[in-house]
């Protein structure tokens, strides 16, 4: 278990004789415990040094500090550690640093490297990444004791984190890594050093930011270029998107393809989306074959099982293993199932929302008996596959949807390319916000109706389930 010591040698070279024991590090001080490590971080609109004293209130131990707190006992390691470090120094206390995102950041890279023993299953992708963390954690963990991320600890903040809640106990780790511009994945990489890395799909997300689908698919290949050779690494990697397949060519690890196709070395034909009762497909991977049921909800959970099952594959897993984890309570992460006021079915899918998740989504309601009806949300942060993106949505919508109506500027395009598409125009209604959109369905929703609702979290369709869900 991580020690005083450990964080004074992570950050000064020199380890002292300490034995206390740190029992979390958190960054929030509402989230510290007895012998918590509290690291204070400057926020765009908090600053972590404002609220020392209340994480030292919860029982945190120590906290690291980039300027002095006043009435705190300060251990001052900018330079080093102290000759004499203890002198007027105390528990709880102050460890002053330079830059505390930095200290945090190398005191994970520290434990990490002393954790040498637990095998890293790093993920990334457009979307599908923490889907594919929660069931490919639950595949391994048939077998071995295994540390994932808490939500969507994905970043230069949330990873170390996670990398400093491994201790001896644990065997594997799986990590989902985000990305927003170039160098992020490679510098997540250095701090958790992946030997398995899972690429899902190179999508539109952050287009707005990383610029086009070229500098989106570079940065994704960062993990598989950051692995070590095989036979200790293993890139998985999705046969049927060019964009993750050509990363083949860019890793010293050992490659081993999932897809949908039979030149993939584990692959899935008759797919079958049961609606809310799961998905049966049949999987294939070498001579052998097998037929299986799982609880995910849509055709597209097919790729998802496909990468959980490789990683178990990867890592030595039997085939009844497998099967036991991906069988296991697993609870579909993202869409959620309830009741709105009059009784229709929504499908609450808004945690986020790219082109590929919604045309996703739009599929599974495909597969569901009763008047569908689709509310869609603008997708933000497409850049300029913006109107191309909506445009797809829009055409699939026609396709799927009796009724389709739309939230936000973009939502327009999504309604222009339905109406184009064929869908009659009285089965469109455009809204600008979440509570027009909330005042329409109250008006034609039908007891018997099956309602998904997706968008952008920036466009808050959460709060449209939760009006629905109320009485009118």
């Amino acid at each position: 278990m991580l020690t005083l010591a450990d964080v004074l040698e992570a950050l000064t070279g020199r380890r002292p004789d300490l034995s206390e024991i740190i029992t979390e590090t958190v960054v929030d001080s509402r989230q510290a415990i007895p012998g918590a490590l509290f690291v204070a971080l400057p926020g765009e609109h908090h600053d972590g040094h404002d609220f020392v004293s209340h994480a030292f209130e919860r029982g945190a131990t120590v906290a690291l500090i980039a300027r002095p707190v006043p009435s705190c006992p300060t251990l001052d390691i900018r330079q080093g550690l102290p000759p004499q470090p203890w002198e007027g120094f105390h528990l709880p206390g102050c460890v002053l640093v330079d830059d505390t995102l930095a200290a945090l950041q190398q005191l994970a890279r520290f434990w990490r490297q002393k954790m040498s023993h637990v095998r890293v299953v790093g993920i990334t992708g457009s979307v599908g990444k923490s889907t594919t963390k929660e069931l490919a954690a639950q595949v391994l963990s048939s077998r071995y004791r295994t540390l994932k991320n808490v939500g969507n600890l994905n970043n230069e903040i949330g990873l170390p984190l996670t990398l400093l809640r491994l201790t001896e106990g644990y065997e594997r780790a799986v990590l989902e890594m985000g990305f927003y511009v170039p160098g992020d994945i490679a510098f997540l990489c250095d701090l958790a050093r992946p030997q398995v890395g899972v690429v899902t799909n190179v999508g539109l997300v952050h287009a707005e930011r990383a610029g086009s689908q070229e500098t989106i698919a570079r940065g994704k290949a960062e993990l598989v270029e950051a692995l070590p050779p095989a036979p200790e690494g293993v890139a998985v990697l999705n046969y049927d998107d060019p964009w993750v397949r050509a990363m083949a060519k860019k890793t010293q690890a050992s490659v081993f393809f999932y897809g949908l196709s039979p030149r993939a070395d584990l692959w899935a034909d008759r797919i079958e989306g049961l609606g809310l009762d799961g998905l049966r497909l049949r999987l294939h991977h070498g001579r052998e074959t097998l037929t299986i049921k799982v609880p995910l909800l849509g055709r597209h959970s097919a790729h998802t099982v496909l990468r959980a099952a490789a990683v178990g594959l990867v890592e030595g897993l039997s085939w009844g293993e497998i099967v036991g984890g991906l069988r296991m309570g697993y609870a579909q992460l993202r869409l959620v199932a309830v009741r709105a006021f009059n009784g229709a079915l929504l499908l609450d899918d808004t945690y986020n929302a790219s082109p590929q998740s919604t045309l996703a989504a739009l599929n599974l309601l495909a597969d569901l008996p009763g008047r569908r009806v689709a509310v869609l949300g603008d997708m933000l942060e497409l850049g300029p596959y913006e109107h191309e993106g909506h445009w797809k949505v829009g055409l699939r919508a026609a396709e799927v949807a009796d009724r389709l109506i739309t939230v936000g500027e973009r939502g327009h395009i999504i309604a222009q390319a339905a109406r184009q598409s064929g869908i009659p125009p009285t089965a469109v209604r455009e809204t600008a916000d979440v509570d027009e959109a909330a005042r329409v369905l109250r008006e034609i929703l039908q007891p018997d109706d099956v309602v998904l609702v997706k968008g952008s979290r920036g466009v808050h369709m959460d709060r449209l389930v939760a009006q629905l869900e109320d009485a009118a």
